[in-house]
């Protein structure tokens, strides 16, 4: 494995399972130095130790990214114990399924506070240290949940579209200083999150969302770690505001059948 974010370090939040755990682990291993940061501390301290095991430098802290105090600390502590902050993976989110009528001030103002607001966070407090230090890289975890709308989910519809457009608003306003600013927008994936999500039906709608991606599965988190892995690196230093689509080919088409069977290899 190559060694391309030799010493620098990152910060994920959410990375106690799923596509953060998948991140801190692919950064780690590619030579930064990691905070591991996640609203479990078990889960995080399970990251770091998995880090660990493999020789990599970690940090970890149990935190709550729609917190003002706790997205500080977080960022005090990768500061306190190395001294800077070169790559900031905002990846906290959350979402209830319900209809718009049903959905409840309560959720709706947790997934966006938990989805939107913590990479308004992320930004207050982890481009300071950046711009001291000449520059860096801020990859959020948006969805294709935030380039159109689904049934079911207009609060996180609402959070993840949000999440796209603050990441341009901060590209363009970073990027004289050498700060880039990107996000990633996954289809499906395959995590603990959305088998949590749809609860009794995992097997089901595991099945469902496979289906409707034109490469006939789901992605995996490993998948999604890999392009964000891309956005911070030295490879995209020319992208900045940029929602990359990791999809398998949902967003690709207009939903409207095909004119033309399309061809099957023989």
């Amino acid at each position: 494995m190559s060694r391309r974010f030799e010493g620098r370090v990152a910060i994920i939040t959410a990375a106690g399972s799923g596509i953060g755990a998948a991140t801190a682990k692919r950064l780690a291993g590619d030579g930064a130095r990691v905070v591991v940061a996640d609203l479990s501390g078990t889960r995080a301290q399970a990251t770091a130790a998995a880090i660990a095991a493999g020789g990599g430098e970690v940090a970890w802290l149990k935190m709550d990214a729609a917190e003002p105090p706790a997205v500080e600390a977080t960022v005090e502590l990768a500061l306190q114990r190395w001294g800077r902050l070169d790559v900031l993976v905002n990846n906290a989110g959350y979402g209830e399924p319900a209809l718009l009528c049903d959905t409840s001030i309560e959720s709706w103002n947790r997934t966006v506070a938990v989805t939107l607001t913590s990479v308004f966070l992320g930004l207050k407090y982890g481009l300071p240290p950046m711009r001291r230090q000449g520059g860096g890289v801020v990859v959020n975890t948006a969805s294709v949940s935030g380039t159109a709308g689904d049934i079911g989910m207009p609060a996180y519809n609402a959070a993840k579209a949000g999440v796209i457009n603050l990441t341009r608003a901060a590209a363009l306003e970073c990027a004289a200083e050498n700060i880039r600013v990107n996000c990633v927008c996954p289809g499906g994936i395959d995590t603990r999150v959305s088998q949590v999500l749809a609860g009794e039906r995992a097997d089901e709608v595991r099945r469902a969302l496979a289906a409707v991606h034109p490469l006939g599965r789901m992605g995996s988190a490993d998948e999604i770690a890999a392009a964000i892995a891309f956005l911070a690196s030295g490879e995209a230093s020319f992208i900045t505001g940029a929602a990359l689509v990791a999809d398998g080919g949902l967003t690709a088409g207009t939903g409207l059948p095909p004119f033309v069977s399309p061809a099957v290899p023989r």
